[in-house]
C-alpha cells in the first residue's frame, strides 16, 4: 500500500473514530436513560456504520443497539451469547460495557483500526475460577478453608509433558501465557467462533462440574453439553450480580421487538438457508473461483459470482471483518502507468487531474453502493453497477458484488463479520 493510500485510509479512521456517540442523542436511538454521567470518561463507539436501531426484548426487558447490536448479530446472537440482561453501563476498567446471558461486551476503541474485533468479553472467568478454586498455598494444600480441593485443574502443565503433548498431536493448542491447553471439541468451538479474541486464554483444563465437562477461559466458560454440543455457560448471568451491575428493567415503550428482518431492505437474492439460523456470520471469498459463500454457523445463506482485485491491485488474503459500513460513496483516485492504485480519495484525483502527479491518471466512481470496508488495504464488498461480469477479476482490490446481493449482504452482515478470503 502507498504512503498516499495509507494517509487516505488513516483520516477515514481517525474521522470515523472520532465521531463518538453522544449519551444525548435522538431518543429514538436512545430511549433508555443509561444515565450520561456514568460514561464521561468511556469511550463509546463512533459512527461506523452500525445499525441505528434499539430494539427491546421482553424475555429480558432489556434492550440493545447500535454497535453491540451489531457485533451480537454477527457473532451468532442469542444461539451464542445469549439475551441482554443490562442496559449499556460503564464498567470498572473503564469501557463500554453491556451484560449478556453468558458473557459481558466491551468495547475496545483501540481495537477498531486493526483487522480485529473492537468488541471482546469483559475477563470475568477468573473472578469465577478464584470463587471456585479458593486460595491455595504453595504445596497446593488449601489455605484458610473453602474451595476447590482439584487444585491440578487449575494450575498449567509443562508444554513437554503428556497432557499438553496429547493436545497438541490431537490437533488442540497450548497456551503460552496460562500454560493451560485446549483440545477436542472445545477447542474446535474455540477456533470457529474466534475464541482468542473473545473468550481470551484457558484458565484451567477440562474439569466436570454439575454433571457436565467443563473449561475455564479469562472471559467465558465453555460446557459440553450431550444433547447440544459444545456452547456457552451462562456466566454473565451467574456473575452480574456478584459485579454490582445494574439489572433494572428497561421500558420497551416506542421501540420494535427484535427480529432479524428489521435490519434487510432486499430480499436474498440466491436463498440457500434461514437466515435465522444459529451460529456466527462468516463471509468466504474464494479468489480462484471468483466466489463468495455467506455461512451462518453451519448453514449456508447464500452464494453469489464476485469481481477481486485484478492485477496489480489484488485483494488481500487473510482473515478480515466487517469494520466500517457506508450505505453510499464516490471512490476516487489515481492509478500508476502499470494500473497500481497508488492514491485514494477525491483530493488526489483532482491532484492528478492537473497534472499534479505525473505519470498517473485519476479515477472516480460516483454513488458506490452498500459499501463494507473489510480490511486495513481499504478494500470493500460493494455493489457495483458498471459491469456485469461477475467471475471474473476486475477490481481496484474490492470485491465487486452484484446490486442486488450486495443491497442483501449490506444487511445481511453487521459489524464484526468474520471475511476470510483465500487464493
Amino acid at each position: 500500500m502507498s504512503s498516499r493510500l495509507i494517509t487516505w485510509f488513516c483520516t477515514m479512521a481517525m474521522v470515523a473514530a472520532s465521531a463518538l456517540i453522544s449519551v444525548s442523542a435522538t431518543p429514538s436511538v436512545l430511549a433508555v436513560d443509561v444515565k450520561a454521567d456514568q460514561f464521561a470518561n468511556v469511550n463509546l463507539p463512533g459512527d461506523l456504520g452500525q445499525t441505528p436501531l434499539q430494539v427491546y426484548f421482553p424475555e429480558t426487558e432489556h434492550t440493545l443497539r447500535g454497535y453491540f447490536l451489531d457485533y451480537w448479530r454477527a457473532n451468532g446472537g442469542q444461539s451464542v451469547y445469549g439475551l441482554p440482561i443490562s442496559e449499556p453501563f460503564a464498567s470498572a476498567n473503564g469501557l463500554y460495557s453491556q451484560a449478556f446471558e453468558n458473557g459481558i461486551f466491551q468495547f475496545v476503541l483501540e481495537m477498531v483500526w486493526t483487522d480485529l474485533p473492537s468488541v471482546t468479553l469483559m475477563p470475568i472467568g477468573q473472578h469465577l475460577l478464584d470463587d471456585r478454586a479458593g486460595s491455595f498455598r504453595e504445596d497446593g494444600r488449601r489455605g484458610g478453608g473453602g474451595g476447590d480441593r482439584r487444585t491440578g485443574v487449575w494450575r498449567g502443565v509443562d508444554p513437554a509433558g503428556v497432557t499438553a503433548t496429547a493436545a497438541i498431536s490431537a490437533g488442540g493448542t497450548w497456551s503460552e501465557s496460562t500454560g493451560h491447553t485446549i483440545s477436542g471439541a472445545f477447542y474446535d468451538w474455540y477456533v470457529a467462533y474466534e475464541g482468542p479474541y473473545y473468550l481470551g486464554e484457558p484458565i484451567s483444563q477440562p474439569v466436570r462440574e454439575r454433571g457436565l465437562t467443563i473449561q475455564y477461559f479469562q472471559g467465558a466458560i465453555l460446557m459440553d453439553h450431550p444433547e447440544t454440543g459444545v456452547r456457552l455457560a451462562p456466566l454473565g448471568r451467574e456473575m452480574a450480580d456478584h459485579l454490582g451491575i445494574d439489572r433494572t428493567p428497561a421500558s420497551g415503550s416506542g421501540l420494535p421487538l427484535f427480529d432479524e428482518s428489521l435490519f434487510y431492505t432486499a430480499a436474498n437474492p440466491n436463498p440457500l438457508g434461514d437466515i435465522t439460523a444459529p451460529g456466527k456470520r462468516v463471509i468466504y471469498i474464494d479468489i480462484s473461483e471468483q466466489l463468495l459463500t455467506a455461512y451462518q454457523g453451519d448453514t449456508m445463506i447464500t452464494q453469489t459470482l464476485v469481481s477481486t482485485g485484478l492485477s496489480p491491485n489484488d485483494t488481500e488474503r487473510g482473515q478480515f471483518h466487517v469494520r466500517y459500513k457506508l450505505k453510499s460513496q464516490d471512490m476516487a483516485g489515481t492509478v500508476d502507468s502499470s494500473g497500481a492504485v497508488v492514491a485514494m480519495g477525491e483530493e488526489a484525483a483532482n491532484s492528478a487531474g492537473t497534472g499534479e502527479y505525473a505519470g498517473q491518471e485519476a479515477y472516480v466512481v460516483e454513488d458506490v453502493p452498500n459499501v463494507m470496508y473489510f480490511n486495513y488495504d481499504a478494500e470493500a464488498l460493494h455493489g457495483a453497477y458498471w459491469h456485469n461480469n461477475f467471475g471474473n477479476p476486475m477490481s481496484h482490490g474490492c470485491v465487486n458484488l452484484p446490486l442486488q446481493m450486495a443491497e442483501f449482504l449490506f444487511g445481511w452482515a453487521p459489524l464484526g463479520t468474520e471475511v476470510i478470503v483465500t487464493d
